[in-house]
């Protein structure tokens, strides 16, 4: 029996136990993981075995959390991606210069993923670029570099899965209006992104190396008015050049 996304049922399952548990601010219990799945608490403890056996997960008194095989995935994926203390320098090289956090984005498996910034943690969450697989790509400055830079073929793949939902009343959602973006995107080298996924943020970003990599920044729409070129002109060195890697 296959799951809603293609795979196993089981492996769906497991998969969204773990990604529930990822989401709760605080440790979670099984009963609440059965609720928000909408399955038998007899079939959360079946998948909640294996993930912690494998570190995947860890039982506290207060429930479940992410278990100490988590960071060792995670240094993994910063290693695939391309991650390491020279991008690290450059995102808050930039973000020193420009006074805005700074976001490390890719093109990866047809996907497209905020790999790496320089917000905290525990930022607040009226930020709307967080590190993770980013769903509304075409309303993004990074989103439309990294997808400027695929062939038409390849694009029109994406759009066709994705589409162009309409995020707030900037949005581009016309295929024809989206094909001209892109292009002054690639004749310009940056793209800018204005109220298309917030309404009170804007983000700019260049192509890092090949194109499958994009750096951008984001900050209130009212501290952008007047600093187009002073951040497309920052972006443009860093993604060139580089800045010295320093500490926080």
């Amino acid at each position: 029996m296959n799951g809603v996304h293609g795979g196993p049922a089981s492996v769906d399952r497991a998969l969204d136990l773990l990604e529930a548990i990822a989401r709760s601010p605080e440790p979670v219990g099984a009963k609440s993981l059965a609720g928000e799945l909408g399955c038998a608490l007899s079939t959360v403890y079946h998948l909640l075995a294996p993930l912690t056996a494998r570190g995947h997960v860890a039982r506290t008194g207060a429930g479940y959390v992410l278990g100490p095989r988590v960071p060792a995935l995670y240094r993994s994926f910063q290693r695939h991606a391309g991650i390491d203390a020279g991008t690290r320098g450059l995102l808050l090289g930039v973000r020193r210069a420009v006074g805005a956090h700074a976001y490390l984005s890719v093109r990866r498996g047809g996907r497209i993923a905020v790999v790496d910034s320089t917000t905290a943690v525990t930022a607040d969450a009226a930020d709307p670029f967080e590190v993770g697989l980013d769903q509304g790509a075409h309303a993004t400055a990074h989103g439309k570099v990294l997808l400027a830079s695929l062939g038409r073929p390849a694009r029109r793949r994406y759009l066709d899965e994705h589409g162009l939902p309409r995020l707030t009343e900037h949005t581009i959602t016309s295929p024809d209006r989206f094909e001209a973006e892109l292009r002054r995107v690639r004749a310009a080298g940056v793209a800018v992104s204005v109220g298309e996924t917030d309404p009170a943020y804007t983000c700019v970003a260049v192509p890092l190396g090949d194109g499958t990599r994009a750096l951008s920044v984001s900050l209130p729409t009212a501290r952008f008015r007047g600093r187009r070129s002073e951040l497309a002109r920052v972006l443009t060195r860093a993604a060139r050049h580089g800045f010295p890697a320093a500490s926080e």
